[in-house]
């Protein structure tokens, strides 16, 4: 991904490399999180038994929204937000947690819950992190 580039580049980056990586850690999580949890869900919905999935593919689908949602407010570098953010960051935690939970829930039957539960783990400690360096990060 070119976020590192990008975040790097940006005029009004403070040039904090250790506050750029874990913003930068944060947003790629949060990418990758929503991918792996729409993959997860159309995965579960090509499963046999697919209804008793119905909890699983509904919070794939909050977490991939949310997690979408927080990568792109914590790119946009110009001004700052970070009240909005910080909520962000802490809904995003939550909604990852969530679906981690459920996820591993089905774990041992379905390859695809484990990818999606250790993805969303990932980026539950990358926006508790975030999160706690955001007022420093983003002024």
């Amino acid at each position: 991904m070119h976020t590192q580039m990008m975040i790097r580049t940006h005029p009004e980056v403070d040039g904090d490399i250790q506050a750029d990586q874990i913003l930068i850690d944060c947003i790629e999580a949060c990418f990758d999180c929503a991918q792996t949890c729409i993959a997860c869900a159309d995965a579960c919905l090509a499963e046999d038994e697919a209804h008793h999935l119905k909890q699983c593919i509904r919070l794939d689908l909050d977490c991939a929204d949310i997690c979408d949602t927080v990568a792109k407010v914590a790119t946009r570098r110009t001004g700052s937000n970070i009240t909005t953010l910080r909520v962000l960051l802490a809904a995003c935690a939550e909604a990852c947690r969530v679906c981690a939970e459920e996820c591993e829930s089905h774990a041992e039957m379905h390859d695809h819950c484990a990818i999606c539960a250790e993805a969303c783990r990932r980026c539950e400690m990358s926006c508790h992190t975030m999160g706690d360096l955001a007022s420093p990060m983003m002024q």
